[in-house]
């Protein structure tokens, strides 16, 4: 059984390509559907999120098989293949095994290590599963894809550096409070780099939210949105003496929190911490501010320092993440190795053996009456002449089946020896088997 693989993701493909491979509930059945009929696919599992479209699929036939995963990139996206073409990767067996690894494990992210692709393996194979596309092999493939993800990330932490600036600013204000919990983030301005640390916060703890901003409808609809309040955005600066973190985001071309508008509120706080930090460019805190105790503030440049730093990690974590991809590949592609080059090495026995029968049947025919010593001295000869003659090739083929291009010498000993061989799935115990009927 042979895996194949074509896709194409943010690297390659710009979005109004991709986007002609996106798939609705309905799109995605009909997928399914197609994979199904043919007679030369044995399962198929559809990877598809808004940076990537990835089609894995078992074929007893890398030709043919291809040649249907042509056909249906062709169909689903209006595109003939010689368009999409140069926007394609495809690999095939251990490579297509080795790139699931990587994707599971964040490695092929736009983000270095992001946690959401996990789910989204997950969310595929279960989906693949439902429709009752998957097979014995692909089943195994994806449920090692998933255990894979999940041993990178609790043995490298490669997820635990965050590496966006909404992240960053969570992590500057938890470093500085140990903990969020109980405390107060105000957010002025209501664009969306405000609203993304204001979850990531929430998600850490932090108990309430104030929203200001000078449209007071957005303020509203935000406030709405982390069950917070809304407040007048000339309510700025009273609001300063309930806040422990504030975040500011918005589109004015001056100091929006200045001295003499909150100068005098920052003081009377009478020293107890606030984290302002401020996103906009240009900024919208006056850094002399800074100067009042217990006012901290971070501008943007802060944030990328935090950023750079932890994508430093990541990359240290995404090393030490090829690591153990490569111990769990080779894991997997020995299990692999033995779908396609035992029932390989069976086949070329068995013909082997039948000629060698065959011939000796012949020739004891010619020899008329001979002695049992004389038919055994004549067996013997042909039984060595057979197993010298297999020696070398099924030698070969046992030690080149953990090799990238294993199931390739798998399919030319096939085709040179003429070999019906049937592959049947050997699938581990624990995996799922789809019924094609």
């Amino acid at each position: 059984m042979y895996v194949l693989m074509a896709g194409l993701n943010h690297r390659t493909a710009p979005v109004e390509v991709r986007e002609k491979l996106a798939f609705s509930d309905s799109v995605m059945k009909r997928a399914y559907e197609f994979f199904k009929k043919s007679a030369d696919i044995e399962g198929a599992v559809i990877l598809a999120t808004c940076n990537r479209t990835e089609v894995y699929a078992t074929t007893r036939n890398i030709d043919s098989g291809t040649a249907v995963l042509n056909q249906f990139l062709e169909e689903f996206s209006g595109f003939t293949y010689r368009e999409l073409q140069s926007y394609l990767y495809q690999p095939t067996c251990y490579d297509a095994i080795s790139h699931l690894f990587r994707v599971s494990s964040g490695l092929d992210s736009m983000i270095l290590g992001e946690a959401q692709i996990l789910a989204q393996v997950k969310q595929a194979y279960q989906t693949a599963m439902e429709n009752q596309a998957s097979d014995g092999v692909l089943n195994a493939l994806f449920q090692k894809a998933i255990f894979v993800g999940k041993k990178t990330r609790t043995e490298t932490g490669i997820d635990q550096h965050p590496v966006s600036v909404s992240y960053a600013a969570v992590e500057l204000a938890r470093q500085h409070f140990q903990s969020l919990a109980d405390k107060t983030v105000l957010i002025v301005g209501a664009g969306e780099m405000s609203e993304l640390a204001t979850r990531h916060l929430m998600v850490n703890g932090v108990k309430s939210v104030i929203v200001s901003n000078r449209s007071f409808d957005r303020a509203q609809k935000m406030a709405q949105s982390f069950n917070g309040r809304a407040v007048l955005f000339d309510q700025l600066p009273g609001e300063l003496l309930k806040a422990d973190i504030v975040i500011s985001c918005t589109a004015a071309n001056h100091y929006v929190i200045r001295q003499d508008n909150c100068g005098e509120h920052l003081i009377a706080r009478q020293g107890r911490d606030i984290i302002i930090i401020d996103i906009a460019v240009p900024r919208d805190v006056d850094p002399a501010l800074g100067k009042v105790p217990g006012v901290h503030i971070f501008d943007i440049d802060d944030l990328q320092n935090v950023v750079d730093s932890n994508y430093l990690q990541r990359q240290k974590a995404a090393r030490q993440s090829e690591q153990i991809i490569a111990g769990e590949l080779e894991k997997f592609n020995q299990w692999l190795a033995g779908l396609y080059v035992i029932p390989v090495i069976t086949a070329l026995k068995q013909r082997a053996e039948t000629i060698k029968e065959q011939e000796l049947r012949k020739a004891f025919n010619r020899l008329g009456k001979i002695s049992e010593h004389e038919r055994k001295v004549i067996t013997s000869m042909a039984h060595t002449i057979v197993n010298q003659l297999l020696h070398n090739p099924i030698v070969g083929l046992k030690e080149m089946a953990v090799c990238n291009d294993g199931h390739l010498y798998a399919e030319v000993t096939k085709k040179l020896f003429g070999l019906q061989v049937n592959m049947g799935e050997q699938v581990d115990e624990h995996t799922e088997v789809r019924n094609k009927g």
